[in-house]
């Protein structure tokens, strides 16, 4: 009879726990939140733009929208990047990728809302990486491939086709690097001396 009485304060503890940790979190970075309006947003968009496309378009529909340069185009990639693994017909391999975007996220999320030192180019380049990461796994959970609809020819080489996830990825790997090429670095103060 003790122990079942014990699940509810102990689920009691982790709420509070959580709550807690929710809080300082916000009282430490509650500037940084607001980042994730921008992840939102890609993910809103990027699902979007999928949705119509599925919607409208049978999987292997091409429109040349800037004569031998940029197509709108419904394709499914169960791969990675540039299809990477999109060939392989395992299970193991969509439950891998699902896995491996899972950690990445959470690893994204914690450092764009809760480390220190992060300017706000870098930190914007975090929110669009987190959009286009979750976006993506979105698109992998429901469908099991990543719908692309971008396809851009330069001559004659065919870059893969992509979609606003891909892009929003794109754009915040750009950020960071920038960042870290070009900001100050910080110096720890120097001690006074007496005089």
């Amino acid at each position: 009879m003790q122990r079942a009485c014990s699940y509810p304060l102990l689920l009691l503890y982790l709420l509070y726990f959580l709550n807690f940790l929710y809080l300082q979190i916000l009282m430490i970075h509650a500037n940084r939140l607001r980042w994730l309006i921008l992840t939102l947003m890609v993910v809103f968009l990027d699902r979007l733009s999928k949705a119509a496309i599925e919607a409208k378009t049978a999987e292997g529909w091409r429109h040349e929208l800037i004569h031998n340069f940029i197509y709108l185009v419904h394709s499914k990639n169960p791969g990675i990047a540039f299809s990477i693994f999109a060939d392989s017909n395992s299970h193991w391999v969509r439950y891998l990728l699902i896995a491996g975007s899972l950690v990445v996220i959470a690893i994204i999320a914690w450092y764009l809302v809760a480390a220190d030192g992060v300017s706000s180019r870098a930190a914007a380049g975090l929110a669009l990486l987190l959009g286009g990461a979750t976006g993506n796994l979105t698109d992998r959970v429901l469908h099991g491939a990543v719908t692309d609809f971008f396809e851009v020819l330069f001559g004659s080489y065919r870059y893969p086709a992509f979609n606003v996830a891909d892009s929003a990825i794109t754009i915040g790997a750009i950020l960071i690097l920038l960042d870290l090429l070009f900001s100050k670095p910080s110096r720890p103060n120097a001690p006074n001396k007496a005089r």
